[in-house]
């Protein structure tokens, strides 16, 4: 499902959330920031959305349907499309497909994981576990955030509520298949289009190893460095995270 806001003829800017998240709580604060400039079209994912009995399938799937709507409605062309963590992935996948065409692409600090079907499946029943509860009843253990919020100040509690508050529609499935896809889709290296220009909001604090992932997958993508934790900048700090996308694709 798409979700639209802003003047029918501004430039597109395609929103797509992170891991097991609702797009409203993953973009709700900065839809506003963005919709006097862009027509701005959020995606909810199938087996997020309140208003469907659904279950997400894969992620080519689910690229091939984002593919089919953007052709249907913005002739297959945007400005630019933004990547929430896994939402990176759906990112690179559009644009290493070629079906559509965007001049801007934004990873927001996305990880990129890769493992064989074995390694996915142990990680997914290993995760699954602690992601699920939080998905279906909105809340994290308290000690567990108390913990966390005393080593990163605010940043904990804001992420989790841009992931969203209790949703006992999605099931364990469609986070099981969301999260296992994920990692099993392979994302090609040394990806170029002609005409696309891939951003990455870099969030140093989550590694060295992020900056050669990146470089791994495309040429000469744009690092925007920031000494953040990921997705730091989204979640607490929504107005710099607007000036900046803006800065890109206007």
């Amino acid at each position: 499902k798409i979700y639209t806001f802003g003047a029918e003829d501004a430039p597109v800017l395609l929103l797509l959330p992170g891991t097991c998240c609702h797009w409203k709580s993953n973009f709700g604060a900065v839809i506003p920031l963005l919709a006097d400039s862009f027509r701005v079209l959020c995606v909810s994912y199938d087996g997020f959305d309140e208003t469907e009995q659904t279950e997400f399938p894969t992620m080519l799937e689910e690229t091939k349907k984002i593919e089919a709507y953007l052709k249907n409605h913005c002739g297959g062309h945007i400005r630019a499309a933004y990547g929430c963590s896994l939402g990176g992935s759906f990112v690179g996948l559009l644009a290493a497909r070629q079906n559509i065409h965007m001049d801007y692409g934004i990873l927001g600090s996305s990880d990129l994981d890769q493992a064989s079907p074995l390694a996915a499946s142990l990680q997914t029943n290993l995760l699954l576990p602690l992601i699920y509860p939080v998905v279906r009843d909105g809340k994290f253990l308290q000690k567990q955030l108390e913990k966390h919020a005393k080593e990163s100040g605010d940043y904990v509690k804001a992420f989790l509520k841009m992931f969203g508050k209790a949703r006992p529609y999605v099931t364990m499935q469609s986070c099981k298949n969301q999260f296992y896809s994920d990692l099993i889709t392979p994302l090609p290296d040394n990806i170029h289009v002609p005409g696309t220009q891939i951003h990455i909001f870099y969030a140093l604090k989550m590694g060295k190893k992020y900056r050669a992932r990146y470089q791994q997958h495309f040429v000469h993508p744009v690092l925007h460095e920031q000494n953040l934790q990921h997705e730091e900048l989204l979640a607490c700090h929504p107005e710099q995270w607007a000036h900046l996308v803006k800065s890109i694709a206007l």
